[in-house]
């Protein structure tokens, strides 16, 4: 694999579905293939998984494309924060071997009418506050993972639902392909690193990292409290902030995502949190246990 150091070193950088496909294939047959599907805007987050899926595969493939399926709200999606240029300068930057930065028509030649059954999945956090948004993503990942075909796919915890969901969709599809979850990538500050950072202004930003000091602190009282009483302090502690208005508090299962009652109900427990601030939405979340 060229890197970035080398003096043979170009990121390929393609549009075409077909093209993408011809040339995912050919570097298969020799290679192990590493995906980092995202919507652009990227940041450290998203350069971690480059990293690490150039540290364990012999190939790395990412790619940019703000996929409309997913948003349930259209000005959501008109204000998602799009900066191409300076992304493929990060990329190459980093190493990446390929990019590709498709049209809707590439992704979506036709209008795309599969309806996914992840069960109470996609019932509960996101995709209640948002209907139809996983439905979204697992159509645009099932396309991709289609015209890669990788041997492993990348993504952040920050998004904990959506891997959880895309993990089942893998299992159901019966796809011979392994996923890695990354750790969410922080601020100084303890905020979660995303996109939509870049839309809060400095007196918004100053007031966000509350968030992740409210999940810290939990993960400390865990000890010392119940899950009720934790969601609940959690809840308010967002809340008391007006200008932080909090969407929801949940206290999981992080293998079935559904909400638990006690410690013991599940071996692995995870807080996850959506926050409004005006109109920029931020979701978190930590292992509990």
């Amino acid at each position: 694999m060229y890197h970035k150091y080398d003096a043979n070193y170009t990121m390929i950088i393609t549009n075409s579905t077909e093209h993408m496909r011809e040339l995912a294939a050919i570097a298969g047959k020799h290679k192990t293939l590493g995906f980092v599907p995202t919507m652009g805007a990227l940041h450290q987050g998203h350069l971690s998984l480059v990293k690490t899926s150039m540290e364990q595969c012999d190939f790395t493939i990412v790619s940019i494309f703000v996929n409309p399926t997913q948003f349930n709200d259209p000005e959501d999606f008109k204000k998602y924060p799009r900066t191409r240029t300076a992304d493929i300068n990060l990329l190459h930057d980093a190493g990446a071997n390929m990019l590709f930065i498709p049209s809707e028509k590439e992704i979506y030649p036709i209008p795309d009418t599969r309806v996914f059954d992840f069960g109470n999945m996609d019932k509960v956090m996101e995709g209640r506050c948002r209907p139809g948004h996983f439905n979204g993503v697992a159509q645009v990942v099932t396309r991709l993972f289609n015209i890669i075909n990788p041997t492993v796919a990348f993504f952040g915890e920050k998004d904990f639902q959506q891997f959880a969901i895309i993990k089942q969709l893998v299992t159901q599809m019966e796809l011979s392909m392994q996923l890695v979850s990354c750790p969410t990538v922080r601020e100084y500050d303890g905020l979660a690193m995303s996109s939509r950072n870049s839309l809060l202004n400095d007196k918004q930003r100053a007031l966000v990292p509350l968030i992740a000091r409210t999940l810290f602190e939990a993960k400390d009282r865990v000890k010392y409290t119940d899950v009720s009483f934790l969601k609940t302090w959690v809840y308010n502690t967002i809340d008391a902030n007006p200008e932080l208005d909090i969407e929801y508090a949940e206290i999981v299962n992080a293998s079935t995502l559904q909400p638990i009652d006690a410690w013991g109900d599940a071996e692995h427990v995870q807080l996850c949190v959506a926050v409004r601030v005006n109109t920029i939405r931020l979701i978190d979340n930590i292992r509990l246990k």
